[in-house]
């Protein structure tokens, strides 16, 4: 392909595209296909010969689409939101034919800065504590990771890194390997099983601090653990407080567990992953107090920000922390600079409160956990086993899309805005559908229990 043709065809994929998201409300929201299904469709070995710009495309349609979540559709109400924009898309355009790769400032130095400038603003935009911004002298800086996930790892390793030379600058004899087996790192038991993940990657071990009626970490039970584990010999090194579970969007409470943190040396991170794009509404900016505590701050702007997958936003007070742990100097990699200190749409939130509403007039079922911003937990009154057919029942319909959790040994279904198109009638219309499952649930529930009086 060249300059030419490139031309030509960009117009064509752009044409492609925007017919695709102008279309997309038409398309079936979950996919109709068995695992596997995919390999006899095309060929088991790459192609000798090329195929036309045409056959590609038409492949697409009638292979690809047909096994597409589509999760920009206005009826995708499952995990959370992954955000896409025209702008976006044009920026990613422009990023590929640059083609940078920017891991240190000599290797390209607009991208490194312009980096280090915009998570500035982010930083502002959430009126983040100044010790968490680059500025021009600033000990602080934001960095984009992939994910979330690989936000609390970096944050754990640096935490490990600097714990460790910590304890070896005061006891020189103590081996790492001495130390590693005694460190410890604590989560809400609500918190992403990536923090799990975490502790698994860098070997130490990670404890669940038991939630509260909200399912909230609170000062109480962490405090409890702390003392539990150092009077047992163990070393305390890591917390992760989560603002806005994956499971209900329930807030481990900062201004709580931050000074306990604080006090006993620990390193705090605060994954924010799905909430954090609210904090920049300041109706919702409260959710964050408490952030002053934190070593390191994490957010996901690809979930709420319109900006495509994958831009993960995570903010030191130190940096030297992270480049301290993980700074390696080939001669390569060597240059001048080495230490140069380098909007959304809200109405995500409303469009949950309106289905919370409709969810509260119907008898037949209860709100599970405290609706704060874009997701609902609900289910069913009854048993786990009446819920889970419920959303079999939804899923295999096919009409709207949604996934469960699991709340308390409760079997629960959310329902999370995720489509920028969304609106009312799209959750109203789900808001019927579900309903419509629900009775024949019911009914059959019904039918059952008389088949067996009888």
């Amino acid at each position: 392909m060249n300059a030419s043709e490139f031309r030509r065809r960009g117009k064509e994929m752009v044409d492609y595209m925007a017919d695709y998201l102008e279309g997309i409300e038409g398309r079936q929201v979950f996919p109709d296909v068995c695992p596997g299904y995919l390999r006899s469709l095309i060929p088991t070995t790459a192609p000798q010969e090329p195929e036309t710009f045409e056959a590609i495309i038409e492949d697409v349609e009638k292979i690809i689409m047909p096994g597409v979540t589509h999760w920009h559709s206005p009826y995708f109400f499952a995990y959370f939101p992954t955000a896409s924009s025209y702008p976006a898309m044009l920026a990613d355009m422009l990023c590929g034919a640059i083609g940078c790769i920017g891991f240190s400032w000599a290797a390209s130095p607009a991208c490194t800065e312009l980096e280090t400038v915009m998570m500035d603003w982010l930083g502002k935009m959430l009126q983040l504590p100044e010790a968490f911004l680059a500025g021009e002298a600033g000990e602080g800086g934001g960095v984009i990771q992939g994910t979330a996930s690989e936000a609390t790892l970096v944050a754990l390793l640096a935490a490990r890194t600097k714990v460790t030379r910590h304890l070896q600058a005061a006891s020189p004899e103590l081996t790492q390997a001495a130390i590693m087996e005694k460190l410890v790192a604590y989560a809400s038991d609500q918190a992403h099983s990536s923090v799990e993940k975490a502790g698994l990657i860098g070997g130490v071990r990670l404890k669940a601090i038991p939630s509260d009626g909200k399912f909230a970490m609170r000062a109480s039970a962490l405090q409890e653990a702390l003392e539990r584990d150092k009077a047992a010999g163990l070393i305390p090194f890591f917390v992760v407080a989560t603002l806005g579970t994956t499971s209900c969007c329930s807030f481990d409470n900062l201004l709580e567990v931050g000074p306990i943190c604080h006090e006993e040396g620990l390193w705090l991170h605060v994954d924010a992953a799905y909430a954090g794009s609210a904090f920049i509404c300041p109706e919702f900016r409260h959710l964050l107090n408490g952030v002053e505590f934190a070593d390191s701050f994490n957010f996901n702007p690809h979930k709420w920000l319109l900006v495509n997958f994958d831009c993960s936003a995570m903010w030191v007070k130190k940096r030297t922390d992270l480049t301290g742990a993980f700074r390696l100097d080939p001669v390569y990699l060597r240059h001048s600079h080495q230490d140069s200190g380098l909007i959304t749409d809200y109405r995500h939130v409303q469009l949950a409160h309106a289905f919370e509403a409709l969810v509260r007039q119907d008898a037949r079922f209860e709100i599970c956990a405290e609706v704060t911003l874009g997701l609902v937990c609900f289910r069913l009154k009854g048993s786990n086993k009446l819920n889970e057919a419920l959303l079999e029942s939804i899923n295999s319909a096919k009409k709207i899309h949604l996934v469960p959790c699991s709340l308390r040994d409760r079997f629960v279904l959310r329902f999370a805005i995720c489509s920028r198109t969304v609106e009312l009638a799209h959750v109203q219309l789900a808001w019927e559908h579900i309903r419509e499952m629900a009775a024949a649930v019911l009914r059959a529930q019904g039918e059952e229990k008389a088949e067996i009086k009888n």
